[in-house]
């Protein structure tokens, strides 16, 4: 029953078709009972579902409870009589709890079943089970009708990637059950802790967590290793860049969580990504991503920054040329981002760069005007254009330092 109490009136699930009903009633040798729990013989009258709907070795538990599969990896043991090996070739019937199925076997570890001796084993049903780690199960050869081994599931939905199945099946074998959540967050690199309680029947908790997450535990340092060596490399490549977008980042994330097996989930990796920040050892800046240590280096650019400084100050200070004009000048764009970002000049709309100084000197002439400036008189105190005047005072509206009423910008108190 999915390891807890069922309850009269609850809603429940049915496995393995996954069918929502609610518990009208529950009896225990013809005696009424308003909770029923393992393991307790019980009968069950269902509201929304018919008899018909119903097979026998199907499951009733709480919703979500159970992952039912068709694959499971087990060890496998010969009856004790067995008179010759068993193999992948014939047909099998494989009986657990009192579900009854035609399944196929896959020897992962040795090839065959020898009389004595005991094999690891993928085992393909015909139809969904509903299975825990550890249950028992038994193997017949459906063409001699006959018991050729008992089996003890180890796991319930294996993956198909390639690890080396005696390691990780004997491991299993060898653990108790809250030995499991680590087991697994080992071989998959990283499965959701909801997940991984339906999979193990264990609420251990794996000795890497991070958010909803379950990590194998050298996870976090190839992590760690993978961004800040690419982070490393964008800074050497471009210097004068706040940080890597995003997007790329998000790439280094999912190229080292993949390879250890992780599932390629958009939340694990954002997850992940949240994670190094938390622990400083990235720092998100708007839509970019750096390294803690890293700072614009505009020294190898001095003479751009000089020439653009020299462009927008001075005489010109109040009629700078525009950023095109700029580009066109022979100064680079990373240049004006990076100095723009660095403090050494302002960025205001898409076209415009200013001195601090300046932009100082505007803010200024609008605290100075207590009852209200308008484009004209702004224009005036400061020695410039509508061209120049308007974007500025936009430029302060979205910054929240000045509010527009009509034609008129009031400075608002810092």
């Amino acid at each position: 029953m999915g390891g807890d109490c069922l309850d009269v009136g609850e809603e429940v699930e049915i496995y393995p078709a996954r069918r929502r009903a609610r518990i009208r009633g529950l009896q225990t040798h013809k005696q009424s009972q308003p909770r029923a729990c393992p393991v307790t013989r019980v009968a069950a009258n269902l509201a929304g579902a018919e008899r018909q709907d119903l097979q026998r070795g199907d499951v009733l538990a709480k919703p979500g409870a159970w992952k039912p599969t068709n694959e499971f990896d087990a060890v496998l043991r010969p009856v004790r009589d067995l008179a010759r090996p068993v193999t992948s070739r014939g047909a099998f019937k494989v009986y657990v709890g009192a579900a009854e199925t035609d399944a196929r076997l896959r020897f992962l570890s040795p090839a065959r079943l020898e009389p004595g001796g005991e094999a690891f084993v993928r085992v393909r049903t015909s139809r969904p089970l509903v299975l825990d780690v550890f249950d028992r199960f038994v193997v017949r050869e459906a063409g001699r009708s006959e018991t050729v081994a008992g089996g003890e599931v180890l796991d319930v939905m294996p993956q198909r990637r390639a690890l080396d199945p005696h390691l990780r099946l004997a491991a299993r074998a060898a653990s108790a059950r809250d030995d499991l959540p680590r087991l697994l967050a080992a071989e998959r690199g990283a499965v959701r802790a909801r997940d991984a309680v339906a999979l193990t029947g264990s609420s251990a908790p794996a000795p890497s967590r991070v958010g909803d997450w379950f990590l194998g535990e050298d996870l976090l340092d190839s992590l760690e290793r993978a961004v800040t060596d690419g982070l490393s490399a964008h800074h050497r490549d471009h210097p004068l860049e706040e940080g890597a977008d995003l997007r790329s980042v998000r790439a280094m994330v999912a190229a080292a969580v993949v390879p250890a097996g992780a599932p390629d989930d958009p939340d694990l990796v954002e997850t992940l990504l949240r994670d190094l920040e938390d622990r400083a050892i990235v720092v998100r800046a708007d839509a970019a991503i750096r390294l803690p240590s890293h700072r614009v280096a505009l020294g190898g650019r001095s003479a751009e920054v000089e020439n653009l400084l020299s462009a927008i100050g001075g005489y010109r200070e109040s009629t700078p040329p525009t950023i095109a004009e700029l580009k066109a000048s022979g100064i680079g764009r990373d240049v004006i981002e990076a100095a723009a970002r660095g403090g050494l000049v302002v960025r205001v709309g898409a076209d415009l760069v200013f001195t601090p100084s300046f932009v100082e000197r505007a803010e200024a002439a609008i605290r100075g005007a207590t009852g209200g400036i308008t484009v004209s008189a702004f224009r005036e105190a400061l020695g410039t254009s509508r061209k120049y005047a308007v974007p500025l005072l936009e430029w302060f509206d979205q910054r929240g330092a000045t509010r527009r009423q009509g034609d008129l910008r009031f400075a608002r108190e810092r």
